[in-house]
């Protein structure tokens, strides 16, 4: 995950649409011509599209847009450290 990435992502696209665009990301990395690295490609842009909900809810919330970033990756740092 990039924080950057994840940050232009939530800060030019709704909430909707990102979860749109993890749908089609998701149907696509199931086609078998798919070569294992473009699959992991999906899977990284997935990942941000997903982070980039999370922190738009923590706005949502209250939370102001750079905290809420940064809590973000810390939860993601905290569960790698595990």
């Amino acid at each position: 995950m990039k924080l950057p990435v994840i940050r232009q992502i939530q800060r030019t696209a709704s909430a909707e649409e990102i979860e749109t665009a993890i749908r089609v990301l998701e149907h696509t990395a199931e086609a078998s011509s798919l070569k294992p690295e473009e699959v992991d490609l999906i899977g990284e842009l997935i990942s941000n599209m997903c982070g980039a909900l999370e922190v738009h809810q923590m706005i949502k919330d209250g939370v102001p847009e750079k905290d809420a970033a940064n809590a973000f990756m810390k939860k993601v740092l905290g569960s790698i450290d595990r």
